[in-house]
């Protein structure tokens, strides 16, 4: 009975999320990159959103209610993050903005490190702001606003691992991209996925 609870929430905030991306996409400022391909880019997108939210909502189990309750609107919105980054190389910040809200409310309730998270948000926005400048662009300013958003929620420590466990995983999928061919070395490269699916396993570990 528990699982079909689980699943129905996860159809409901996959149905919810699409909706919500789908709006943003249509917002006139939208920088979206593939503007012709939104439907063909989004066609998996509503089952592989709710198998997502459901496998990790299971995974959630072993933790309190509150916890439960914070935990599950981080991998909500780090989910939604993922799907636009991959489909448009976008990271909007009207789903950056309630995530960082939420981020300093379950920091507060829970009792968490308030000062760690502070300086991790601080110190890893402002660092992915200096790489920024120096790689020309590469690295856009979706992916600098979301690492320090996750400082918020991860706190110094377990930031760093997920920065240097999503740059060796997306240093290597760029590197079969290149060798395959379907990307050249100059061609733009989504980073938010991988921190976003990174910090969602730090989450539920």
């Amino acid at each position: 009975m528990q699982i079909f609870f689980i699943f129905f929430i996860a159809i409901f905030f996959s149905f919810i999320g699409s909706r919500w991306i789908d709006f943003l996409y249509k917002l006139p400022d939208a920088p979206l990159t593939f503007p012709e391909e939104i439907e063909s880019r989004a066609r998996f997108r509503k089952p592989l959103l709710t198998i997502i939210l459901f496998v990790c909502i299971l995974s959630l189990q072993k933790f309190s209610v509150p916890t439960i309750f914070y935990l599950t609107a981080a991998i909500f919105f780090l989910a939604l993050i993922i799907f636009t980054d991959f489909e448009q190389y976008v990271i909007f910040d009207k789903i950056l903005f309630p995530f960082a809200i939420i981020g300093v409310a379950a920091m507060i309730h829970l009792n968490l490190p308030i000062a760690d998270r502070i300086i991790a948000a601080i110190f890893g926005g402002g660092i992915f702001f200096i790489l920024s400048i120096l790689s020309g662009g590469g690295i856009g300013g979706g992916d600098i606003k979301l690492v320090a958003v996750l400082g918020l929620w991860l706190g110094t420590e377990k930031l760093l691992n997920v920065v240097l466990i999503s740059c060796i995983f997306a240093g290597i999928c760029a590197g079969i991209l290149i060798l395959t061919k379907k990307k050249a070395r100059k061609d733009f490269f989504a980073y938010g996925p991988y921190f976003a699916m990174t910090t969602i396993f730090i989450l539920l570990s």
